[in-house]
């Protein structure tokens, strides 16, 4: 078992020293026990708890919903992660319609812009009363 320093497993996680410690204090990783002289001894699983955190905040996840999600993976909470994963989904679809929507009338404002001409008010920019 690789023991590492907390900028070792920093580097092994794709991540900066400041995140680790940030995840220390948000309870989402352990401290480790052990020491090695004035050093805290990492092991693999820091590692791979860190990279699940950003992967599941890449993916959308609070580090809050990321806290639940880790408690758990016991083996038996399948039922309550899928449930988390389904309110993301479903958010991100509400995201999705938003994010459309704007982009359709985005699109319109730069089409009627364009049709208007310099001689008009810009629909973009014009005050409508």
């Amino acid at each position: 078992m690789e023991q590492m320093t907390i900028g070792q497993v920093a580097e092994a996680a794709g991540v900066g020293v400041e995140t680790v410690r940030f995840y220390h204090q948000r309870k989402l990783l352990a401290l480790p026990s052990a020491r090695r002289g004035a050093f805290r001894v990492y092991q693999e699983e820091h590692a791979d708890r860190i990279r699940f955190i950003k992967r599941a905040q890449e993916l959308g996840f609070t580090l809050k919903e990321v806290q639940d999600l880790l408690k758990l993976n016991d083996g038996t909470g399948h039922r309550e992660a899928r449930a988390l994963a389904r309110a993301k989904l479903e958010e991100v679809e509400r995201k999705l319609k938003d994010l459309q929507r704007m982009r359709r009338t985005l699109t319109a404002l730069l089409d009627e812009c364009a049709r208007t001409g310099a001689a008009s008010p810009c629909p973009i920019i014009h005050l409508h009363t």
